[in-house]
């Protein structure tokens, strides 16, 4: 399924990447860039840059980057085909209907099917609510103060006490078993056969970021077990890349978004007035999830029970939500247990105090970390005071690293001075550090260790995509088969078929990448900075990335090459003869790098 490369085309460039972007990001010029504080991880200092020229971005701090529909991919959470119909509407451009393989045809159609199931489930629930069968789901409903308005907003629902109400209704209206069962909302057996896998419970209907109904919660009326029961994992829904109520939230324009714990603590905030919360969906929060939360915030507020397991999940939740480059705060609800409770007993400003006085999330850590140790021991201060040394050093920055140790002696009633000689003692020795991962866009891929001959092919292409006027000359000396790394000699491949056309154009090149990690490789090779200033050093590089090049090609040829393949040992020594000569006399080019 994918439109045609000259109507994706078409629509890039009907979007210039500045207006697309500067509708997100606030961006000023320098130069012949763009420069803003990049969407994608937690910085201070603007290092998101977009091109005009190539109409492309990439981030120098995290390595996120592409062209205008990557950019909507990796923001707001867009399948390609999203990207593009959204590019579409904004320019004006009507797109054909797609072609599917048969294959894709059945996946979208099944897809269709299980999403028009969960849409009838949720009304048959929301109907049923409000029918004599539902006065308790109901009556549960209203002792927890929702508002009829807010019942309707989130089309809360119930299933009725007998498990087959909503097999029975679906049937009528011809769909059948195998679909069914692919839904995840029944049970079957050799003795009941299939029934409704929810009743007897009050049901949430759990909605994705376009507001399309993808699996329910259920919380059950009385004292039965499981207290909350969750849809499982189907075709269209997958619990750890979900958040409850984030299709709402994401459209609240505050400055942050809270992250708490269940259905009801989300709705009772909603209906308070703070329509920016949104719950995991009956797990700990996980990194897929915390990478959707930067799609729309750069600050979270972790507002979970004020138990011990409450604690416990915050103090997990807060290194993965640093982990994607977002500023996390904790909420401090004491005496009451949860935000529900909360803003019953105390009313609205009161709660909205509390998000005020959030506590920062290093300081909330450091004070759970003190509970571990005797703080009326001597020897047990000085070994708190020796772990929160070690913790200060995580911070690279030296003024945020500064401000902490700040704020840690000021709590701690520790002379300023002592702790910072610490902190210089620990880093001196190298002890103490807890070694963390630097915050990243969405796209988590470690950075390997390039080899000198990934480091040639990776400049080279850097060279023609930045220089695209060498290619009638590097023709001479280079060709695809000389990139010996996969995806490098992907692109390479891509880039002299497009010089061969007349034109090199890395942002189209980009809409031929589906896999994120590989789109975020190849657009650091179009924005690396090569750092030379005259073209008499340029041009030695030049000759040197040649070299390198075409050696190691050789000797990649030669180590695979067939023994009875005389053809291919004819290609090898006249390389060989010829890369000889260029080391004797020198490559001669004649390039201006203007």
């Amino acid at each position: 399924m994918r439109y045609s490369d000259d109507l994706i085309e078409e629509i890039r460039l009907k979007n210039d990447i500045i207006d697309v972007i500067g509708g997100y990001v606030q961006l000023k010029r320098k130069g012949s860039s763009y420069f803003g504080l990049c969407p994608f991880h937690n910085e201070k200092t603007p290092s998101f840059s977009v091109s005009p020229s190539k109409q492309m971005y990439y981030c120098f701090g995290c390595g996120a980057g592409g062209n205008v529909f990557t950019f909507l991919m990796e923001y707001e959470n867009f399948t390609f085909p999203e990207a593009v119909k959204s590019l579409a509407e904004r320019a004006g451009v009507k797109l054909p209907d797609l072609e599917y393989s048969k294959e894709e045809k059945r996946k979208a159609d099944q897809r269709s099917r299980l999403l028009q199931i969960n849409k009838e489930a949720a009304k048959y629930y929301y109907v049923l609510l409000r029918d004599h069968k539902g006065c308790q789901g109901l009556e549960y409903l209203k002792k927890r103060g929702l508002s009829d308005e807010t019942i309707q907003r989130f089309g809360l629902g119930y299933s009725d006490k007998f498990g087959g109400g909503l097999y029975k209704f679906l049937k009528q209206r011809g769909y059948p078993d195998e679909d069914l069962r692919e839904s995840g909302l029944f049970n079957s057996d050799e003795r009941h056969g299939m029934y409704d896998k929810f009743w007897n419970r009050v049901i949430f209907p759990i909605m994705d970021v376009n507001n399309k109904v993808i699996g329910f919660g259920g919380r059950v009326m009385g004292d039965g077990k499981p207290k909350y029961l969750n849809s499982p994992e189907t075709k269209i829904f997958d619990k750890s890349r979900n958040l409850y109520g984030l299709n709402a939230a994401r459209l609240s324009r505050k400055k942050n978004l809270i992250i708490c714990e269940g259905y009801m603590d989300v709705i009772s905030m909603h209906q308070a007035g703070f329509n920016h919360a949104v719950a995991s969906l009956g797990t700990a929060l996980t990194s897929p999830q915390a990478s959707l939360l930067k799609r729309y915030t750069d600050e979270v507020l972790i507002i979970y029970d004020s138990d011990e397991a409450g604690t416990k999940a915050a103090l997990r939740a807060i290194p993965l939500l640093k982990e994607v480059g977002l500023s996390t705060k904790v909420v401090n609800l004491k005496p009451h247990k949860d935000p529900d409770e909360f803003i019953k007993s105390e009313g609205s400003k009161a709660f909205e105090a509390r998000l005020e006085k959030a506590e920062n999330s290093f300081l909330f850590e450091v004070r759970m970390a003190e509970r571990d140790y005797d703080m009326n021991d001597p020897q047990g201060k000085t070994d708190f005071l020796h772990y929160v040394a070690g913790r200060l050093l995580n911070f690279e920055d030296e003024i945020e690293r500064n401000n902490y140790i700040e704020s840690v002696a000021r709590v701690y009633h520790i002379e300023l001075a002592t702790l910072s000689k610490l902190v210089g003692k620990l880093a001196l020795k190298g002890a103490g550090i807890i070694k963390t991962k630097k915050p990243k866009s969405g796209i988590h891929s470690d950075r390997e260790k390039e080899s000198g001959t990934d480091k040639a092919q990776k400049l080279m292409l850097t060279w023609i995509t930045s220089y695209p006027d060498i290619m009638e000359q590097i023709t001479d000396y280079i060709s695809p088969d000389d990139f010996t790394t996969d995806l490098y000699h992907k692109v390479a491949v891509m880039i002299f078929e497009q010089y061969h056309e007349g034109e090199i154009n890395p942002a189209r090149l980009l809409s031929r990448f589906d896999d994120s990690d590989e789109t975020r490789k190849v657009t650091a090779l179009f924005n690396a900075v090569i750092p030379l200033n005259s073209d008499a050093e340029k041009m030695q590089a030049l000759s040197d990335v040649i070299c390198n090049m075409k050696e190691h090609s050789i000797n990649y040829r030669s180590s695979r090459l067939d023994p009875t393949d005389m053809q291919g040992l004819q290609e090898v020594m006249r390389d060989k003869k010829a890369l000889e000569q260029w080391k004797e006399n020198g490559i001669r080019l004649h390039i201006s790098f203007d």
